[in-house]
């Protein structure tokens, strides 16, 4: 079976099972191919052979972003397959995570071997998240990892049943986990906002399912309960 699943030209990605707090989010790693034939890698997941094997077929990894200060469990046994590569590090992440060297600080400005296919933004007013996000213009997609999820409906009946007490079920958007995480609404407004200005036709989340279809539409109504922020 394939790890690697094409969604576009020069985009793949790879859905692996995910386990945290105790519930079976699922995670997800993206894989862009740059002009120069170099790999980009968001959010790298456990390396199986098949993974391993199919990353080597598509071209060389020269690129592992962390995107946040969440999503850092594998970044080490990424750098020790791919010690050439160079890591780029959501603000706060190197700090945290000592154990990855880390040659670059994620910020609204894309690395020159990527600026001509992704743009990317640091999300203002969650510094306890500090998520860039990115938009891969060819595919006009939307790349996130912890800014919303996206779970059900398919799952055991008792993670349903928790996550629809949660609010957090069959529906795109911040779970109150991150809306709890909101600081300053009004620049995390700002940032939406920022991003909605970006022609992207399609998410694809960290967690569960993507949006293939209205992903703008249903990005801007998961925020507009920041529409009155102050």
């Amino acid at each position: 079976m394939s790890a690697l699943h094409p969604l576009a030209p020069d985009l793949w990605i790879c859905r692996v099972p995910y386990w945290a707090m105790g519930m079976p989010l699922g995670r997800q790693l993206v894989v862009v191919r740059l002009p120069a034939g170099g790999l980009w890698v968001h959010s790298p997941v456990p390396m199986t052979p098949e993974l391993r094997q199919e990353l080597a077929a598509l071209g060389d990894v020269r690129h592992v972003v962390g995107p946040n200060l969440w999503h850092d469990e594998c970044l080490r046994e990424f750098q020790a397959e791919h010690p050439h590569a160079r890591f780029h590090a959501a603000p706060g992440l190197a700090a945290q995570k000592k154990d990855v060297r880390f040659d670059a600080e994620l910020s609204d400005t894309p690395h020159p071997e990527w600026a001509d296919v992704l743009d990317q933004h640091l999300v203002k007013g969650m510094p306890k998240m500090n998520e860039i996000v990115f938009f891969h213009r060819a595919s006009r997609s939307l790349i996130l990892a912890d800014l919303a999820f996206n779970l059900g409906p398919d799952g055991p009946w008792w993670f349903a049943l928790a996550m629809r007490a949660y609010g957090a079920w069959n529906r795109f958007g911040p779970t109150p986990l991150e809306k709890g995480m909101m600081r300053d609404r009004s620049a995390v407004r700002a940032s939406i906002d920022h991003i909605l200005a970006w022609d992207f036709d399609r998410i694809l989340v960290g967690h569960g399912r993507n949006v293939d279809t209205d992903a703008k539409a249903t990005f801007r109504e998961a925020y507009a309960f920041l529409a009155t922020a102050h």
